[in-house]
């Protein structure tokens, strides 16, 4: 008896060759639709699926392959002599091998100004049948989701058959292929914010050497529609590959470089911390600004700024070890200069497109916690002064500035800002007024007539007196705390001023 193979491909790449070398193996091929007319086209002899069946295809396709003589000759465990009894009473032929990959579901959600009943009508029905079927029956059936696949299918098709532990490794991708289809579905359908049940699927990209040490192993997925806007659609232009730190430091950068769309802006991060930020009218001035914010940590640090690198800003850029460096564009100029350096990484990020994706996820030890990813700013925060002094217009400004940035810090945390640049950030500390004392003793004296962020309220007024003692003239924090009036005594008697979000900003990891 000769073996069978069903094929059914929305991607026909290389599918006409592949039938050929299938058929010169003697397998007989069985086919649907569009594919069998790619294969009669292309000179492969095909049996049609209404001739396997004795019933045409009905409702414009929608079924062809859901039949007792498709699926009896997938199902049938050829090891229990009841089960080829039932086929041979019912006239059906066993099928060796399924190659099927799914209707282009992605592909159609995927366009500008999609229809929902476009999307309905790629979600395919029989192909994900099949290929269970195929995959659930793998100690017999082969199943060949991916035509990456197809040469190691032949190699051992014209030997001596497909191993076990081939049929095995396809059963399992084909499962996976099924359940990143199926999460996809849902994930369009879904109108709920948090459904009883979540399903993700990501598509690998990259493997990486390690992960965030040496002796961890590491994987870059990304989903798989991406935000045009996002780390996971950055074009690298030039340097090594990423690394699991970088791509968790460039994801960071990328987050906070996004707070600015009003002015051109610079921002070193390093340990997914922000060491340095800067702001100007001029891109060069802006990464003046956000390397004189803190020389020294910037040492090895991600770069992300918000306008096309220009020969001036490259220049300096150069001066300085970066690891990767974050921009819309590059000029031929500026590629020219910053290419000389073998090592740094440059990617290319649309910064004004799509950034959707509203989950914000961490996993923890046996689940997973979601949440709506934090992108309020101070627009949206209920904004009141606390103290008798109202900020000046220019402590306005610094004092948004901040905010901004705080946001970004690993609480608790504390930035402060003077003219166009962050002078200190306190991050990540065990108890407020720590984070303070950090981020006062990084600015030295730029503290006098700075402004400063915390992310949180103030326990007690001791954060308040450190920024008066230090010479700070404006905070803003969310307010909230039991001992508010405390610090807003400390704040008046001193003469600052001290603004209320009524909005917090935690990030703790």
């Amino acid at each position: 008896m000769k073996r069978r193979a069903l094929i059914s491909v929305s991607d026909k790449s290389g599918i006409s060759d592949f039938a050929k070398a299938l058929q010169d193996a003697d397998f007989e091929i069985i086919s649907t639709g569009g594919t069998q007319r790619a294969l009669e086209e292309a000179g492969v002899p095909v049996t049609g699926i209404s001739e396997v069946t004795n019933f045409p295809e009905i409702l414009d396709g929608r079924v062809k392959t859901l039949h007792p003589a498709i699926h009896g000759g997938l199902l049938a465990d050829r090891e229990k002599e009841a089960h080829w009894e039932a086929l041979q009473a019912q006239a059906i032929d066993p099928i060796d091998l399924v190659v099927v990959n799914l209707y282009p579901f992605k592909e159609t959600i995927s366009k500008k100004g999609v229809e929902d009943a476009d999307a309905i009508e790629n979600i395919d029905i029989g192909g994900p049948a099949m290929l269970r079927a195929a995959a659930k029956n793998h100690a017999h059936v082969a199943v060949v989701t991916d035509p990456g696949d197809y040469k190691r299918v032949l190699e051992e098709a014209r030997g001596s058959g497909i191993r076990f532990d081939t049929r095995r490794h396809l059963a399992a991708k084909a499962f996976r292929h099924t359940a990143a289809y199926d999460a996809l579905v849902a994930d369009y359908m879904t109108e709920e914010a948090f459904p009883e049940t979540m399903t993700l699927t990501y598509e690998k990209k990259q493997a990486l050497r390690y992960g965030e040490n040496p002796h961890q192993g590491a994987s870059f997925y990304e989903h798989p529609l991406p935000a045009v806007s996002s780390m996971a659609a950055a074009e690298q232009l030039h340097g090594k590959e990423l690394s699991y730190n970088n791509i968790n430091d460039v994801n960071a950068a990328f987050a906070l470089i996004s707070e600015f769309s009003d002015t051109k802006a610079a921002v070193a991060v390093k340990h997914t911390n922000p060491c340095g930020v800067g702001i100007a009218d001029k891109l060069p001035a802006a990464f003046e600004e956000a390397y004189a914010a803190d020389p020294v940590s910037i040492f090895g640090g991600i770069v992300a700024v918000n306008d096309t690198v220009d020969a001036d800003t490259a220049e300096q850029l150069a001066n300085i070890f970066l690891e990767v460096v974050i921009a819309p564009d590059f000029s031929d100029e500026a590629l020219a200069i910053l290419q000389k350096k073998k090592n740094i990484r440059l990617l290319k990020v649309d910064m004004d497109g799509d950034r959707k994706g509203s989950y914000a996820l961490t996993s923890v030890s046996g689940g997973m916690l979601v949440q709506d990813a934090d992108v309020k700013g101070l627009v949206d925060a209920d904004v009141n002064v606390a103290t008798k002094r109202e900020p000046t217009s220019a402590e306005w400004r610094s004092l948004g500035f901040a905010w901004r940035v705080v946001k970004h810090v690993k609480s608790n945390a504390i930035v402060l800002t003077k003219g166009n640049r962050t002078v200190g950030v306190g991050a990540g500390q065990m108890n407020r007024v720590g984070a303070a004392e950090i981020a006062i003793a990084q600015a030295g004296s730029e503290a006098q007539g700075s402004a400063l962020a915390s992310d949180a309220f103030f326990p007690m007024k001791d954060t308040v007196e450190a920024a008066v003692k230090a010479g700070v003239t404006a905070v803003i924090q969310p307010g909230g705390s039991k001992r508010d009036q405390e610090s807003i005594d400390v704040a008046d008697e001193a003469g600052i001023t001290m603004v209320f979000t009524g909005m917090r900003h935690f990030r703790h990891a």
